[in-house]
């Protein structure tokens, strides 16, 4: 008999814009494995977005709004004879996408009072112009790698 061996199964494109993002952020919004809920809130955010701002593709805001996320570097302990030394290392690209999906979904859910979807379109427009709480966060990131410059040397 031959062996079976598992396979990690590929990501398929989400089934209305046909983007691989898309459908990797349904999945983490996506809660109990509901993702025909996941797959609601995101399209109606959308939706939401298209008459938000006129002028755009739905689905280049929302790519748009997740590439103002995502963070160029990032700071990370480093244990060096006793002392813990935060040192800024950059951020590579599998990193930086899931880090802005993560701050962004964070973001929302945070916010209280209103539909999910709503919330969403809401963060995301404002992340399409580089403004809301996900944007400010990669910011306050940024700026903690800067203060930690000093300790680059330590990178490893």
């Amino acid at each position: 008999m031959g062996r079976i061996t598992a396979s990690r199964k590929s990501l398929v494109p989400d089934p209305v814009y046909d983007s691989l993002l898309a459908s990797k952020f349904i999945n983490c919004l996506m809660h109990d494995g509901k993702k025909s809920t996941g797959q609601r809130i995101f399209y109606r955010a959308l939706d939401l977005v298209k008459e938000k701002i006129k002028d755009a593709e739905p689905i280049e805001v929302f790519t748009q709004a997740v590439g103002n996320v995502k963070p160029e570097v990032e700071v990370r302990s480093k244990r060096v004879g006793g002392a813990a030394y935060q040192v800024p290392m950059q951020v590579n690209r599998n990193r930086q996408q899931s880090l802005a999906i993560r701050w962004i979904l964070l973001a929302v859910r945070e916010k209280k009072g209103r539909p999910m979807h709503e919330k969403l379109a809401e963060e995301l427009v404002a992340a399409y112009n580089r403004e809301g709480t996900a944007v400010s966060r990669r910011e306050n990131v940024h700026r903690m790698a800067e203060a930690n410059r000093a300790f680059a040397h330590f990178a490893w």
